[in-house]
């Protein structure tokens, strides 16, 4: 098949098709006249270089998905489409938050004839802010406890009353049969398998693919997306109940206040959340080095209040709690 050809078939112009060939993504065979010879396996694979082009991807990460592909790597190339979802995710929660400061601009203009340059500066302050604080960052390297993670579980002081917690967990949230459940922090899926074993339909999501590589080895019926708590790659309303098991107390300040807004994104109304983790209480000691930061109890209870949530809160041990919100409007 000529280049004329393929461009009309795939609705392509030749120059671009060229520019895919510069890159090293295609490469048809020349004839003796020189002219490009496209088999039916160089179509193919055009094809799939335009429809991970649609998906947002760069020419290197589609050289690289290339590679994997041929390579019959298919463990890689599902990490690389899922990384590229990801950040899609991100990005459409950008725009979105980019479609509302211009919202709150034209509201103002509306009822006041003019733009305040100090609303104006505010508004992008927020905007700015908010792009900062979706910004994710593994300061703990979880690839590497992958492995060991069910292990630590049972022995590690950070991880004291693991069991307890996951078990109040489950009680409060009371899935129905067949209710889509959202574990967010999923790791090797401890509390996803429990409320799976519940009749729920779940589904985890984790900035770790070695942990999710763990999770589908235990619970291979369990759906698992590549992401993390700022931006959750799932479409608004989707989930029943959220839930998450020592991964909120990694967050900062800011992200805690973002990654509650998540959760209450992706749920339908009415959808429940159950965070079990450390947090810091009126009357405990004060926090230790590695323990500044942790979310403030009386913080998250006061957030959920005032969005509409009714809340339950129960002390495990030590720092560790459980929260349980149900909204009321």
């Amino acid at each position: 098949m000529k280049i004329k050809e393929v461009a009309e078939k795939l609705g392509l112009s030749a120059r671009a098709i060229r520019f895919y060939e510069e890159k090293g993504l295609i490469a048809p065979s020349k004839g003796d006249n020189q002219y490009r010879e496209f088999s039916e396996q160089e179509v193919w694979r055009l094809q799939t270089v335009i429809a991970l082009r649609e998906a947002g991807m760069s020419v290197e990460d589609i050289r690289r998905a290339l590679q994997e592909w041929e390579g019959r790597d298919h463990e890689r190339l599902q990490y690389y489409l899922e990384l590229q979802r990801s950040a899609l995710f991100a990005k459409w929660l950008e725009i979105k938050s980019m479609i509302e400061t211009a919202d709150s601009m034209i509201e103002m203009v509306k009822k006041e004839g003019a733009l305040k340059l100090d609303n104006l500066y505010a508004l992008a302050e927020a905007s700015r802010k908010l792009r900062g604080s979706r910004n994710w960052e593994d300061k703990w390297n979880y690839d590497s406890r992958a492995v060991l993670h069910d292990r630590n579980v049972r022995s590690a002081a950070e991880y004291a009353g693991y069991e307890e917690a996951l078990e109040l967990a489950v009680e409060w949230l009371a899935p129905a049969p067949g209710e889509k459940g959202l574990d967010i922090g999923t790791g090797t899926g401890n509390l996803a398998g429990k409320l799976m074993e519940q009749g729920a339909n779940m589904t985890g999501v984790d900035q770790s693919k070695e942990m999710l590589k763990q999770c589908g080895r235990k619970y291979p019926k369990l759906k698992t997306k590549l992401g993390n708590f700022l931006a959750l790659p799932f479409i608004d309303e989707r989930f029943d109940f959220a839930v998450s098991s020592f991964a909120f107390h990694h967050l900062a300040g800011e992200q805690q206040t973002l990654a509650a807004k998540e959760m209450r994104r992706v749920l339908k109304p009415h959808g429940r959340i159950c965070i079990a983790d450390l947090m810091l209480a009126e009357g405990d000691p004060p926090p230790l080095p590695e323990e500044d930061g942790y979310p403030s109890l009386s913080g998250l209870l006061a957030w959920f209040d005032g969005n509409g949530y009714i809340t339950k809160h129960r002390r495990i041990q030590g720092r560790l709690h459980v929260v349980f919100a149900v909204p009321i409007r």
